[in-house]
């Protein structure tokens, strides 16, 4: 009788699945490495956005002492505001948050009258 070599054979099927399970692996240590770097981003451009608010508050209550304030740069914990202030009766605060490499705006019009600032508009703008 002729007897088959199978060595070879089981070989083969255990090179294919190794092969198939180090794909499998680097594949999903590739999702793992790209989500973590997209949730970074995320609260990156979060900090700018709190970073943007908290110029445009502060831009807020320094106007409602000194009318003729017109901006500052803030440096915060986390970030950097950067507040310029136009207009007269009508005032528009655009604060620029940054940490980073990102950055997000908010923009304020606020009305003054009778030594009060009364904001009548906030957004974010690109």
């Amino acid at each position: 009788m002729k007897r088959l070599d199978t060595a070879g054979q089981t070989l083969i099927a255990l090179l294919i699945f190794i092969m198939l399970a180090i794909t499998i692996t680097t594949a999903a240590a590739a999702i793992t490495v790209i989500n973590l770097q997209g949730g970074s981003g995320y609260v990156n451009g979060e900090l700018a956005l709190d970073a943007a608010s908290s110029g445009a508050e502060n831009a807020l209550e320094r106007l409602e002492r000194n009318p003729g304030y017109t901006g500052e740069t803030m440096t915060l914990t986390k970030g950097t505001a950067t507040i310029t202030v136009s207009g007269t009766t009508t005032k528009t605060i655009v604060s620029v948050g940054a940490f980073g490499n990102f950055k997000r705006t908010i923009t304020v019009v606020a009305t003054y009258a009778s030594n009060t600032i009364t904001p009548t508009s906030w957004s974010e703008t690109p």
